[in-house]
């Protein structure tokens, strides 16, 4: 069979020595969307711009004719380069990053690579990734001992960054006050009191949180909070998710988080699935397999005689018969990010459409921005939704309202509407959230606006509220 040779269309290549088309409407020609579907949620999914995915595919090619060569050979070095190019966009070392399907899996790496102790405390927050939440709730309700007890921290938005540090801060202190029978010696390394000795080692607590929640959009003072845990003697893992390719200098050799997630299909235009694992050197350890386990296991008994090298690196650059091609397109995404521009004029445009597009939103909708000050939004704009809004739990909706609502929102803006942002119910009242991008402009907001006056206006005629 003759392999048909791959030859890019207009807009799946560019030339890097010519200027790109400004952002806005100009970019779409270089992103596969619908035509007549307006995206103001790349921030779920991501957008993978056509010269990206062209590569993923010529890459696809290129395994399929001769997938010996290419996973025997060419598939380590293509793998080291993403995880180089990652790791210098997050100030760590290259043997401290590795990649793995999506955040929710990186963080199931960690959480699960534990050896938990009965006393041992997991602390998440009601604001949590669902599938986040339910890992720590997996962890907590599995039959097989010994499992840790899980808390919550409650965050109720809007929240100033000093707010976030008091509430986070005060819950990792009552938490030891509550279980001051216990001995919380096995902190992290770089935490006072941290001993390599096994029997100075009792319970721990392990503390989740995230660099920028989801619903609602907003940035948190991770960084801050980390170095509370440090002070706590908490081991921090940060789901930063929406962090990379949104968020500006991320340094986390600088701010040494424990353990830090991201996805670098959502913000940086890398092919789904793709997220980083950063695991710096001192805790390595602690990862001592990946999921799937990996040919690359060390052993418990080799462990001893190895100093706790656990190949994480290698572990988790084979896991079984991968596709991978969504991690070796790391270095497209960030090529054609630095055509566009760079990561300073991406992250620029879209914060200031954010800012100025919630603004428009909420003055269509006749409503307002969660985040009236600007100071907590990166690219991720919340605006309130024209509907009923309650001041206690259940006061007007009923228990089965919240989904059904969600589920009228999701059908009515994505069939009829052909346009899609995520809905939430928070604080008592419905609210959405925009991530717009680089393909975006002003007028997507306006026409959104005119989609959400329409149909939250049918959801007010067609469901019945407890009262109003």
């Amino acid at each position: 069979m003759t392999i048909p040779k791959l030859v890019p269309s207009q807009f799946e290549t560019y030339d890097p020595t010519e200027p790109p088309p400004p952002f806005g409407h100009e970019l779409k020609k270089y992103v596969p969307l619908d035509e007549d579907y307006v995206n103001l949620n790349p921030g779920s999914w991501g957008t993978v711009p056509l010269p990206v995915l062209f590569a993923a595919t010529r890459l696809g090619y290129e395994i399929e004719r001769n997938p010996d060569k290419i996973y025997r050979q060419a598939f380590l070095p293509l793998i080291y380069k993403a995880r180089e190019s990652v790791a210098k966009l997050i100030c760590a070392q290259t043997d401290e990053v590795v990649f793995a399907p999506n955040a929710t899996h990186a963080l199931n790496t960690v959480l699960r690579a534990f050896e938990w102790r009965e006393g041992d405390l997991l602390i998440g927050a009601t604001t949590l990734y669902g599938a986040v939440a339910n890992t720590i709730r997996y962890l907590a309700d599995r039959s097989e001992h010994p499992r840790p007890e899980a808390h919550l921290v409650e965050y109720t938005f809007p929240l100033t960054h000093l707010q976030i540090l008091d509430i986070f801060r005060a819950k990792l202190r009552a938490v030891k006050e509550l279980y001051a029978d216990r001995q919380f010696t096995d902190v992290p390394p770089l935490s006072p009191g941290y001993s390599e000795d096994p029997a100075d080692k009792k319970n721990k607590i392990v503390a989740v949180f995230d660099s920028i929640t989801a619903q609602p959009g907003w940035l948190m003072p991770w960084q801050e909070m980390v170095a509370v845990c440090r002070e706590e003697g908490v081991w921090s893992v940060v789901d930063a998710a929406h962090s990379i390719g949104q968020e500006p200098d991320i340094n986390v050799g600088e701010a040494k988080p424990d353990f830090w997630v991201s996805d670098c299909h959502k913000w940086l235009y890398a092919k789904r699935g793709c997220a980083a694992l950063y695991v710096p050197k001192r805790n390595q350890y602690i990862i001592k397999s990946s999921i799937p386990t990996s040919h690359n296991y060390v052993p418990r008994g080799c462990l001893k005689e190895r100093g706790k090298c656990t190949h994480f690196v290698m572990q988790h650059a084979w896991t079984g018969t991968p596709d991978h091609t969504s991690y070796a397109t790391v270095p497209d995404a960030l090529a054609f990010r630095e055509w566009l521009g760079g990561e300073k004029a991406i992250n620029g445009y879209c914060h200031q459409l954010a800012l100025s597009g919630g603004k428009r939103l909420a003055e269509i909708l006749g409503t307002r921005l969660m985040d009236q000050t600007g100071k907590h939004t990166l690219n991720m704009p919340n605006i309130q939704l024209p509907l009923p809004v309650e001041s206690i739990r259940g006061e007007l909706y009923e228990p089965d309202m919240i989904p059904e609502i969600n589920v009228y929102l999701r059908d009515k803006l994505l069939d009829e509407w052909k346009t899609y942002v995520v809905h939430y119910f928070h604080a008592g009242a419905w609210w959405c959230r925009c991530s717009p991008q680089v393909f975006n402009e002003l007028s997507d907001f306006e026409y959104l606006g005119a989609a959400l006056i329409v149909v939250c206006r049918e959801i007010k005629e067609r469901f019945v509220f407890r009262s109003a």
